[in-house]
């Protein structure tokens, strides 16, 4: 794996940059632009309403920095906690580490915020959503499927921590166990697109290419121009020996979305039918 949070296959990349509000992590908007971005960039920003642990004047005005200033928003963080910021100076100071780039600090005092905080639970759970997020990033799946259970625990019906678990199962090669968070996810919320291409992916990496082609004929009945549901469609039909399905379904996600990774991924898959070769 690379700095790129790796999503299953290399053909979805939405469910990170989307679930649990996790856009966030990559300064993106998830309406114009759902592709991931690279993660290696220090300057990650906070996100617009990031999970509320604390409240308060001094928490707003780090929160704020970190954008802008994280390297003065954990400087602060850090004089605040000697003063008794609790909870509100910890969540800040994580977040200013994870955008200066201290991916694995940020996470572990995610973590421990998340586990010892007083805070109500589904603030918790947030938290912990986030250090998921973070461990991905570090491309630690293994810390990021511990983190996803931990949130679960405290929010065990939350669709969105279910995909990043998922995310992190499949990282793992536990495949079947991506499917099983995937199932519970759109059983919750049926029309998640995300989890229906994430699902289908996982089917195809299980060989399962009848049910693979089942979720995403779902999805793209829900949105019939969702750029990752149709790159994830032209695997489906290189593997089903559709080369002319195939090179339609990519030219079409690189029309809807030309600046996105998905669309590298769809004019790599290209270049690779051009070539011969099935790399799938």
């Amino acid at each position: 794996m690379n700095s790129r949070v790796t999503v299953i296959g290399g053909a979805v990349l939405l469910a990170v940059a989307v679930a649990s509000g996790a856009w966030w992590l990559l300064g993106t908007d998830p309406v114009q632009d759902i592709a991931a971005a690279p993660l290696s960039d220090p300057a990650l920003p906070v996100p617009p309403v990031p999970p509320r642990i604390a409240s308060g004047a001094d928490y707003e005005r780090c929160l704020d920095m970190i954008g802008t200033d994280p390297a003065g928003a954990s400087a602060l963080a850090d004089s605040w906690a000697a003063s008794g910021g609790g909870d509100g100076a910890q969540h800040c100071r994580a977040l200013a580490e994870i955008a200066l780039g201290e991916t694995e600090t940020g996470a572990q005092l995610l973590e421990r915020l998340a586990a010892t905080s007083h805070a109500p639970v589904l603030a918790r759970a947030s938290v912990f959503g986030q250090a998921v997020q973070v461990w991905l990033m570090a491309d630690t799946p293994d810390r990021a499927y511990a983190a996803a259970t931990q949130a679960l625990a405290l929010s065990p019906d939350d669709p969105d921590l279910m995909i990043d678990r998922s995310i992190a199962a499949v990282a793992m090669n536990r495949t079947m166990d991506a499917i099983a968070d995937l199932t519970q996810a759109i059983a919750l919320d049926p029309g998640r697109i995300d989890a229906l291409v994430l699902r289908a992916t996982a089917w195809r990496q299980a060989a399962q290419l009848e049910q693979a082609k089942a979720d995403i004929d779902r999805a793209l009945a829900l949105n019939p121009e969702f750029p990752e549901a149709l790159l994830e469609r032209g695997i489906l039909r290189q593997r089903m020996d559709d080369r002319n399905g195939a090179r339609a379904d990519w030219e079409h996600t690189i029309a809807l979305a030309p600046d996105s990774a998905t669309a590298d991924l769809a004019q790599q898959d290209l270049a690779l039918l051009d070539a011969g070769p099935d790399l799938h």
